[in-house]
């Protein structure tokens, strides 16, 4: 699961690096070093006139997704959801050149298997609440965004990414030896068809904005800076739906598969623990954050 982006030391899965297109060597992988701070990972921006929040990710260096971004990521989810003047929610980045690396290696190494089950059953809720929120969701994918932060952004119901070749997206986890849960591959099954999600879930594939879009993966590209306007009109044109009739078209076309998750979550949390607790898994990722640490030097 997950990934890095920058040069600091560590912690994330996936891959942000250098591009790399079909054909291509796959990416170096790294890690972030830890962020100790106790400033708020989540800022929320409220419109109440026009009904749309906007939800900024600001966890440096590269949106990791560690259990306690993930609890703030829900709670302030929670929130605008029971607030009934929010109808809309545009997500994007604070940090530069990244939407997020994924999910944070440092959760998934050396911790006691409660402690693993404790972060899987908060990936898993991130994922409840994006996937089956009444809101309309917007991606605007301002920066790379491999494994899980892919996996947010196809929770969304419309995507909107950077045209800058340097970024890529995709759920890249067989790179790092880690399989993609079932809801991760139903979740882009959905999105992009049954055998474009063999091919890039077997390969690991990370797509530029360009074989994304060609895909399907995300909807429309833009140039950076106008990122956030071209959501904000997307925005308008999805408001102009009723919001009765649009919620309950989302859930008859996402309701099978989130309550395949529902009726699995202890299950799917007990797979994942006796995974990533496998001593060959650990020497794996601890051979990957030496790999880091030497990088780094």
């Amino acid at each position: 699961m997950s990934l890095r982006a920058a040069t600091r030391v560590t912690r994330s899965l996936s891959g942000l690096l250098p591009r790399w297109g079909h054909g291509q060597a796959p990416p170096l992988l790294f890690s972030q070093q830890r962020n100790n701070s106790t400033s708020p990972k989540i800022r929320v921006e409220f419109n109440p006139t026009s009904g749309v929040a906007v939800m900024h990710m600001q966890s440096p260096p590269v949106n990791s997704l560690s259990l306690d971004f993930l609890t703030e990521f829900c709670i302030g989810l929670e929130k605008l959801e029971m607030d009934k003047g929010c109808r809309g929610l545009i997500i994007t980045s604070s940090q530069p050149k990244v939407f997020s690396a994924g999910l944070d290696i440092l959760e998934m190494y050396g911790k006691s298997p409660e402690r693993c089950g404790e972060f899987w059953k908060a990936v898993q809720e991130m994922w409840l609440k994006l996937y089956g929120s009444d809101m309309i969701t917007i991606a605007a994918i301002n920066g790379s965004s491999p494994a899980g932060g892919c996996l947010m952004a196809l929770t969304c119901d419309y995507r909107i990414m950077a045209d800058q070749p340097r970024y890529t997206i995709g759920l890249n986890e067989t790179l790092l030896g880690i399989v993609a849960p079932f809801w991760f591959k139903d979740t882009m099954a959905n999105t992009v068809g049954h055998r474009t999600t063999e091919m890039a879930l077997q390969l690991g594939l990370l797509y530029d904005p360009s074989e994304a879009l060609n895909v399907g993966l995300v909807d429309q590209l833009v140039p950076e800076d106008q990122i956030l306007s071209a959501a904000t009109q997307t925005m308008t044109k999805w408001l102009a739906i009723p919001d009765h009739a649009r919620q309950i078209t989302k859930s008859m076309m996402r309701k099978p598969t989130i309550d395949r998750l529902t009726s699995n979550r202890e299950a799917d949390i007990q797979n994942f623990v006796n995974f990533i607790t496998k001593d060959s898994i650990q020497k794996s990722l601890r051979a990957y954050l030496e790999i880091l640490k030497k990088k780094k030097t």
